[in-house]
């Protein structure tokens, strides 16, 4: 009976243990109910607004106005600095004509690479220079500038009064700039003001050294050499070597003084061959007959007429 009483009776259940430690009680804290709106406005305070910043500078009125400010700084530097400035020019082509005088014409001296203008330096070379007939310029940045010119040669020399001018090949009369050897002079015989010109070869040297004397620039009566003019000249230079000047009168055209001690008038044109014969001719037949001729004319070579004695 024990042994039952022993098996059907239960063990209690201990309740657990738990560990207390001893601690002094804190007081209680309490956080006050406007906390978190004092907070929000601290950080509103610090807080540095990035996105209003950007907005402010990188707007298209403060890039305009960087730019704006940065290309004044820019223009400013290149304009006070000196190598920008064309100092050194050379010059191309020149034979005759003075580098310096092309280089004034063209305006360039001391100018800045922005303000020269290649074109008009160009087209005033052509106008303000006698004897150039194309010239070409260009820039090179930061301040180089070449002018290339081309001189028109040429062909024979004006006399007029104290003055010389060259022939160009299109008939256009310059100052001569120098003594050219060598070359076809054409006295011209034209009156003005009722005044011939002078055409004795002594006259004319005391005039130039006293026009030279003076240094100032010739100016022609005409400004071009009528082209049958011209023509004939050298045609009559091509077949006389011998002559070395010429005389030009409108009414009676191209002579020259024959060694023997007549004036001959040939007019104008290319056929000098076919005068040429006919003045032999004559020149034969009076000196066959004793008779010495004080001028002839072969302008028109079909009529021709002289005056002998």
């Amino acid at each position: 009976m024990k042994r039952r009483k022993t098996q059907t009776r239960r063990l209690r259940k201990q309740p657990k243990m738990r560990r207390m430690d001893n601690a002094m009680p804190m007081p209680r804290l309490r956080v006050p109910k406007n906390a978190r709106r004092r907070r929000r406005r601290n950080k509103a305070r610090v807080r540095v607004p990035i996105s209003s910043l950007r907005q402010f500078f990188f707007s298209a009125r403060w890039l305009s106005l960087g730019l704006l400010a940065l290309s004044i700084y820019a223009l400013t530097l290149v304009g006070l600095d000196e190598n920008f400035y064309l100092t050194a020019i050379p010059v191309e082509g020149v034979v005759s004509v003075p580098a310096t005088e092309v280089v004034q014409a063209s305006r360039l001296a001391g100018v800045h690479i922005f303000a020269a203008d290649p074109s008009a330096a160009a087209q005033g070379i052509m106008d303000n220079v006698s004897g150039v007939i194309s010239a070409t310029v260009t820039l090179t940045w930061p301040n180089q500038v070449s002018i290339k010119v081309l001189e028109d040669s040429p062909i024979a020399i004006w006399v007029e009064g104290s003055n010389q001018f060259w022939v160009t090949r299109m008939g256009r009369l310059i100052p001569a700039r120098s003594e050219s050897l060598g070359l076809l002079l054409i006295q011209s015989e034209i009156e003005v003001g009722g005044e011939t010109a002078p055409t004795t070869s002594s006259e004319t040297d005391t005039s130039e050294s006293e026009a030279s004397a003076e240094g100032s620039t010739p100016t022609a009566n005409i400004r071009f050499v009528p082209q049958e003019v011209l023509a004939g000249a050298l045609q009559l230079k091509q077949l006389r070597p011998n002559i070395d000047r010429l005389f030009y009168r409108p009414s009676n055209g191209l002579s020259f003084q024959d060694d023997r001690g007549w004036r001959v008038y040939f007019g104008t044109g290319t056929d000098m061959t076919q005068k040429l014969v006919v003045y032999e001719t004559i020149v034969e037949e009076l000196l066959a007959q004793g008779l010495t001729p004080q001028y002839v004319s072969v302008s028109n070579q079909e009529k021709p007429y002289y005056l002998a004695q």
